[in-house]
């Protein structure tokens, strides 16, 4: 497992820098739309507009959508460029298991696009002028968002697995995604409260807000519940991709496109 991973984490690298102006391109593209979306609601509210934390918690919300979508495309899109070049058959056919394979190489190029989002989100930090705390316990909701996400995009792979072309469900699907995780679903009360607690990534969402705009700290309960959470989804993901790995050697159509 090692050598799988120390292999894709090669090959995410090399992509890296034979295509470096596609990260850059994302980079300024990304930050571009938050800072005009930024700019438009200043100039709409007028000057007297005062954001407190909700600034910051949006930030949050949005740095962490472009990392969900990235990790939704490099599996899904993954899968639909293998079977575009033909050679799908052929990560199917290796020692490590499609899934397992699958999954090594979305973890080793996450570390690429980490770096990629803490530059994005520093230029965001730096033009809108707020400051956000960095306290080593963040990495635990971030995991558990990771995982949430990870669950989603094996589950719309199992789909691009099956009907090989699955881009307009991830056009619709990022909207969606936004709306998921920039509410505050930890303000929620009532009904509301369990719905947060049973939607994707909005646990972990919700303490990453809560440690990085608000200062609080972590919460053992909440902890709990955002750990349920993303292990559930990443286990329903893996099941439905090993599912659609099924239909799809029974039917005769890993191989084409």
């Amino acid at each position: 497992m090692l050598n799988l991973f120390l292999a894709e984490l090669k090959r995410s690298w090399i992509q890296l820098l034979r295509y470096s102006t596609e990260v850059i391109g994302g980079i300024v593209a990304t930050t571009v739309i938050f800072y005009g979306l930024f700019l438009s609601t200043r100039y709409i509210a007028g000057p007297g507009l005062q954001f407190g934390d909700r600034l910051d918690a949006v930030i949050i919300g949005y740095v962490l959508w472009s990392l969900v979508l990235f990790i939704m495309g490099d599996v899904s899109g993954g899968l639909q460029n293998e079977a575009r070049t033909g050679t799908l058959e052929q990560l199917f056919l290796s020692p490590y298991g499609a899934s397992r394979l699958f999954l090594v190489r979305a973890i080793a190029s996450l570390f690429i696009q980490l770096m990629t989002n803490l530059v994005i989100l520093i230029i965001i930090i730096v033009i809108t002028r707020t400051q956000l705390a960095f306290p080593p316990t963040l990495v635990i909701p971030l995991i558990c968002v990771l995982m949430g996400a990870y669950g989603l995009a094996f589950t719309v792979g199992s789909l691009a697995l099956i009907f090989k072309q699955v881009q307009q469900l991830l056009s619709i699907l990022q909207f969606g995604l936004l709306l998921l995780l920039a509410a505050p679903t930890e303000s929620w009360t009532g009904q509301l409260r369990w719905l947060g607690w049973v939607l994707p990534m909005t646990p972990g969402a919700g303490l990453l807000r809560d440690l990085m705009a608000r200062g609080l700290p972590l919460n053992p309960e909440r902890v709990a519940i955002a750990l349920t959470n993303g292990i559930f989804y990443l286990g329903l993901g893996m099941l439905l991709f090993r599912w659609a790995e099924k239909i799809t050697k029974r039917q005769g159509k890993l191989g084409g496109y």
